[in-house]
């Protein structure tokens, strides 16, 4: 809810301003690594961590939609958001993990909807197919990541992912910069 909340309410502003801004983008990316880094470095979940999906409480679930809905700025990560997050809340990292990619199906669906409609003129009806096509590619895709990265994060922190978002922004910042 809050997602769709602030999607809609910046909905103007993210498309004329910050969709397609190279520098938006590779700010997100660099930032997000860092932070991805220091939060890592700094967090120690809690004992009594939420340790089940059908445990976490409301308000819970409501501070880490407000981590989701960071990303409508281009160059944030949806999943490294709703992830710091739930750890920030006290839930543990299987249990984010799958919070995080159960909260993309209805973002997914809203945000594709949303825009669907708002640009529901400039689609022909062929392209349906290959929208089809997207959707279910990506759900496979989805699945299969829900998979490694619950098998990654009981063994393994986050820091390589914000190693990596550092680098691909100074990569991105050499070719478009």
């Amino acid at each position: 809810m809050p997602t769709g909340a602030i999607g809609l309410a910046f909905y103007r502003l993210a498309k004329t301003y910050l969709l397609g801004n190279e520098s938006v983008v590779l700010l997100a990316l660099f930032l997000g690594g860092v932070i991805l880094i220091a939060f890592e470095v700094l967090h120690r979940e809690p004992e009594r961590a939420v340790a089940d999906v059908k445990s976490i409480t409301y308000l819970q679930a409501i501070v880490i939609g407000f981590f989701q809905a960071v990303a409508i700025i281009p160059g944030v990560s949806r999943s490294g958001a709703t992830i710091v997050g739930g750890l920030a809340v006290g839930l543990n990292r299987e249990t984010i993990v799958e919070f995080s990619f159960l909260l993309a199906v209805p973002t997914m669906i809203a945000a594709t909807g949303l825009d669907l409609v708002k640009n529901a003129s400039s689609f022909s009806a062929g392209q349906s197919g290959a929208l089809a096509v997207g959707f279910a590619a990506a759900f496979i895709v989805a699945m299969l990541s829900i998979k490694f990265l619950l098998a990654y994060v009981r063994t393994r922190t986050f820091i390589a992912f914000g190693v990596y978002r550092i680098i691909a922004a100074a990569l991105f910042f050499m070719l478009v910069g």
